[in-house]
């Protein structure tokens, strides 16, 4: 048995390739052997670019982590300062009258972690995430009333806040009250003329006839129908025996 002849190499190849002693098949392998070794480049060059592909994927998940965790943390840092300062707002809405519902203090996360005082004034910290400001949305658009980076000073103008708001809101009450006390006047007053005119009415219109009566009155009527319908009935009968059964 005839043992199998060893693949001929790159340099043989190239010898053959130049003094035309292989056949056109073998020529036209060694050539594509040859531009593939070509775009190709080194051996194992795909496992390398592969192996830095994978590399480069994990870099970038561990750098995506790390930026989630950076904007995370300075979330729960905005979080955690808005916070404190509504702790140190509690013992001023503790001194709110009970009645007055229009201070609603509460912190509201998301994106810009915002604590709103009220439904138009709130407090959200600047982009340096350390500076206070204290917002409010008016007619002519959002104002800052205080931007500071101490609490004290935040508790400062949010009380005077409070105390402007309670008294546009004392403000606003009296003025409800004269207008009600003047419209209620004016209510009972046509409501009296109202009434008078109903009882002169009612005393110029003549009394319905009795229900009772009419009912009695009815029921007679109905009993004579039905008596004359029977004695109809009874001549019809008397009539028809004489002139047909009586023959």
């Amino acid at each position: 048995m005839e043992e199998p002849l060893p693949a001929p190499s790159d340099k043989a190849q190239g010898a053959g390739l130049k003094n035309g002693s292989l056949t056109p098949a073998e020529r036209l392998s060694a050539l594509v052997e040859r531009e593939r070794a070509t775009r190709k480049g080194p051996t194992g060059a795909l496992d390398e670019r592969m192996a830095s592909l994978a590399g480069a994927l994990r870099r970038a998940r561990l750098e995506n982590a790390e930026q989630s965790a950076a904007i995370s943390d300075l979330r729960a840092a905005e979080t955690a300062r808005l916070e404190i300062l509504g702790e140190a707002l509690a013992p001023v809405l503790a001194q709110v009258p009970k009645e007055c519902d229009i201070f609603d203090a509460g912190l509201t996360p998301g994106e810009r972690p915002r604590l709103f005082i009220d439904q138009i004034g709130f407090v959200e910290m600047d982009r340096d995430r350390r500076t206070y400001r204290f917002l409010q949305d008016t007619r002519h658009g959002r104002v800052v009333l205080r931007e500071s980076d101490d609490v004290e000073e935040l508790v400062e103008a949010i009380t005077s806040y409070i105390a402007h708001r309670l008294i546009e809101r004392e403000k606003a009450l009296a003025i409800d009250f004269a207008s009600g006390g003047a419209a209620q006047a004016l209510s009972a007053k046509i409501a009296a003329a109202r009434a008078a005119k109903a009882g002169q009415g009612a005393k110029e219109t003549p009394r319905p006839f009795p229900a009772k009566a009419f009912q009695a009155v009815l029921f007679l009527m109905e009993f004579l129908g039905s008596a004359a319908f029977f004695g109809l009935l009874a001549v019809l009968g008397v009539w028809l025996y004489q002139n047909y059964v009586a023959l």
